[in-house]
């Protein structure tokens, strides 16, 4: 690179710097969204390599799964939920995509997601997705897909109503809140099939627990469940 073509960037890097989405330093590399500062400080669980791990803990006895898992810990005041406030409420779908390109390639090391056929977001409803422009789950997706070549299905489920916040409320608020509020749409498309439903983060998994059910309605599906970010309360 000549010395113009440096000196240009070093201007327009001073006037529109490239800032890391979890701690907003400007010391990236280039194409990065997180610096390496941040990469190596992500509480990652390994859950992807441990049955009965406390992911599929939550959910035993309560759906028939094949195996459940999250990429990291969340706490509050952490680097983790930094970087899921700008996915969610800051408009930075980029952030979705990376992380999801973070789940793909621990997801791909593992033998239990080898005959995935197919990634499902946990859906919106519409006027929320509408407010807020994207599914922040549909986004995290997208990067897993592209890691692991496993296609995306946006309208197998819908939710039919717009239910209130789950945050502070309890297991049992929470499943009150969003008991039978999805509706499964093209049941034939995932039949016999195993797919992987995708969420953001997930707590007492009522909201998981509640969208699985009605995917497996299909017949002979295989469900997965896997998070970004897990919290215990």
């Amino acid at each position: 690179m000549s010395y113009t073509n440096t000196f240009f960037k070093n201007i327009v890097h001073l006037l529109y710097p490239e800032i890391c989405a979890g701690c907003g330093s400007d010391l990236l590399s280039a194409n990065q969204l997180v610096c390496g500062e941040c990469m190596n400080g992500l509480p990652v669980t390994d859950f992807y390599l441990h049955q009965d791990n406390p992911v599929e803990k939550i959910f035993r006895g309560r759906l028939p799964l094949v195996t459940a898992s999250a990429h990291v810990y969340f706490t509050k005041d952490s680097l983790v939920q930094n970087l899921l406030h700008r996915l969610k409420y800051g408009g930075n779908r980029e952030v979705g995509i990376y992380l999801g390109q973070l789940m793909g390639e621990k997801l791909k090391s593992c033998t239990w997601y080898n005959d995935l056929h197919a990634l499902i977001p946990l859906p919106l409803h519409f006027s929320r997705q509408k407010k807020r422009g994207y599914n922040q789950a549909a986004l995290i997706c997208e990067g897993i897909s592209s890691v692991m070549n496993v296609p995306m299905l946006n309208n197998v489920i819908a939710r039919r109503k717009n239910t209130e916040t789950q945050t502070r409320k309890s297991r049992m608020e929470r499943w009150n809140n969003i008991e039978s509020k999805f509706e499964l749409k093209r049941a034939r498309g995932i039949m016999n099939k195993h797919v992987l439903l995708i969420d953001d983060v997930i707590t007492t998994g009522a909201t998981l627990e509640a969208c699985g059910a009605e995917l497996l309605k299909a017949e002979g599906l295989r469900l997965s469940i896997a998070a970004f970010a897990y919290t215990s309360l």
